[in-house]
């Protein structure tokens, strides 16, 4: 059988894969994401806590989550390097106005999220080359 080339290999003039990590409890956001980010050349993974001694390129993180809140975990994660992705509702405004003031590097709403992931992801990559040159 012939084998074609790999997500990763199909995606590489777009965007180099990254690490994704999800911190999503919502069963149906998170299976989608994950889904939607390893079919865009990426390693994803699922987590409920920051793994100790790692980091990743990304982190997806649910503004409404209450079990994974953001307000403890994106405070975390800047200082590892990790570039924050946060979402929520377009009419959850007190939920994006959280992640302004958490300073997350990009808000989207669920369903940019769902729709752009690919054009969010290249813009992270962009952040993350800009904040290595400068």
């Amino acid at each position: 059988a012939v084998v074609g080339p790999s997500n990763r290999a199909k995606h590489a003039g777009k965007v180099p894969g990254m690490n994704v990590w999800i911190f999503e409890d919502n069963l149906m956001w998170s299976s989608r994401l994950l889904l939607s980010v390893k079919g865009l050349g990426h390693e994803g993974s699922l987590q409920t806590t920051i793994p100790e001694g790692q980091t990743a390129d990304v982190a997806i993180v649910n503004l409404g989550s209450t079990t994974l809140p953001a307000q403890a975990l994106i405070p975390l994660l800047k200082p590892i390097g990790v570039t924050t992705i946060a979402h929520a509702g377009h009419k959850e405004k007190d939920l994006l106005e959280l992640g302004k003031d958490l300073g997350v590097d990009i808000l989207a709403t669920n369903s940019e999220l769902s729709n752009k992931l690919d054009r969010i992801l290249i813009r992270i990559q962009e952040i993350r080359n800009q904040s290595k040159t400068t």
